[in-house]
């Protein structure tokens, strides 16, 4: 699905079960990735990412470093099942869901899933990471 709100409406759940699984990587050293894993509905404050995975000065990874670390295509990118293991942060609001819904390997599928299983498939930390006014674009770069 393109948008959070086509994949909330054709699936029949809300917004924020819609989770999207961004990839960062180091500013300074490209070598240093990692995974943010939230509701769909928010954005993700890249300050935060860094701290609860203490890490420093992340930046969006470009799409060949998404696939190369992932082995999906942004738009895609599955919150579990990376080619890559790679330090993962998952937001504590979508561990209120039961089930969520996150890419399935394409921009035609969806992935249902526990957060739960999210959370012990990739050893996540939990933690806040959505901006400060998380409503609107994916990434706050702050």
């Amino acid at each position: 699905m393109p948008t959070v709100p086509l994949a909330a409406a054709a699936l029949g759940v809300m917004p924020a079960q819609i989770v999207k699984t961004i990839v960062f990587e180091g500013k300074k050293d490209a070598s240093r990735a990692c995974l943010a894993i939230a509701p769909g509905d928010i954005r993700i404050a890249t300050a935060k990412v860094a701290a609860a995975l203490q890490l420093t000065q992340l930046k969006l990874a470009s799409a060949q470093t998404v696939l190369r670390l992932t082995g999906y295509a942004v738009g895609g990118v599955p919150p579990v099942g990376h080619a890559t293991p790679l330090p993962v942060v998952i937001d504590s609001r979508v561990l209120q869901y039961d089930v969520v819904f996150g890419g399935g390997g394409d921009d035609q599928h969806m992935l249902r899933i526990s957060p739960r299983d999210i959370q012990r498939l990739t050893g996540a930390v939990v933690g806040d990471i959505a901006a400060e006014d998380a409503a609107a674009s994916p990434v706050d770069a702050r």
